[in-house]
């Protein structure tokens, strides 16, 4: 009897995050009696494991499919240990609040945990964005990027006054980060980033992945810590 109650949860579970679908191949399956809505009220909690293990399992498959290249940090973008031996990706924009709000988040993390690779991924979708991700990815062939990504986030936009101040502060060659900033490889990153976030279904940012999991929005240093330890269990 349990199970086939453990069943008709399964199916159930699959009707909340299909949808109408799901609701018909639930009513369909001739599962869904009173008995499985007692221990549904009664085990309120196997409906959230069950519908995070599918969400895992989801993540899992999209990034398997995009398979390892897009892991590749372009030179010089990553902030805390270059050779840590756990990796944290983040997908950002400077003109995001919660971009902004991330930063201290990501320096608590890479303070608290000196194997901390966080390898940020530039994808400005806000308006006026994509000349302060190019100039980003510029500092970093100078190896001045987490100077100049931590002075802009200091800024309250990212115009481009705001970027000559973090330019000046991260102590860039300004002349030639603007020329690099049109580079070619700096044109690719970003046309690579945005196709990745758009086939992994990101739907703004922040968006965070470390190894399997696909976390998106601010979501402060616990979260991120424990997913960053799962990810490292995992392996």
């Amino acid at each position: 009897m349990r199970d086939s109650i453990l069943r008709a949860v399964g199916v159930f579970a699959l009707a909340i995050l299909g949808g109408l679908l799901g609701a018909g191949l639930f009513g369909a399956s001739g599962l869904g009696d009173r008995q499985t809505e007692a221990f549904l009220m009664e085990n309120p909690e196997m409906l959230q494991r069950m519908a995070q293990e599918l969400q895992a399992r989801d993540a899992e498959k999209r990034l398997a499919q995009a398979g390892n290249e897009w892991r590749e940090a372009f030179p010089g973008a990553v902030l805390g240990n270059p050779k840590g031996s756990r990796t944290l990706f983040e997908f950002s924009d400077y003109n995001c609040g919660y971009c902004r709000l991330s930063k201290d988040h990501v320096e608590t993390l890479i303070a608290q945990d000196p194997e901390l690779r966080v390898v940020v991924k530039e994808w400005p979708i806000f308006e006026g964005s994509e000349a302060a991700a190019r100039l980003a990815l510029a500092a970093a062939k100078q190896g001045k990027f987490a100077a100049f990504h931590n002075a802009l986030f200091e800024q309250e936009s990212a115009d481009d006054a705001a970027l000559e101040r973090a330019g000046t502060a991260a102590g860039l060659d300004m002349a030639r980060a603007r020329r690099d900033a049109q580079g070619r490889d700096v044109t690719m990153e970003l046309m690579r980033n945005a196709m990745i976030a758009e086939e992994l279904g990101f739907s703004g940012t922040p968006a965070w992945i470390t190894g399997n999991t696909i976390l998106q929005g601010a979501q402060g240093v616990d979260a991120l810590a424990s997913a960053v330890q799962q990810a490292e269990d995992g392996a």
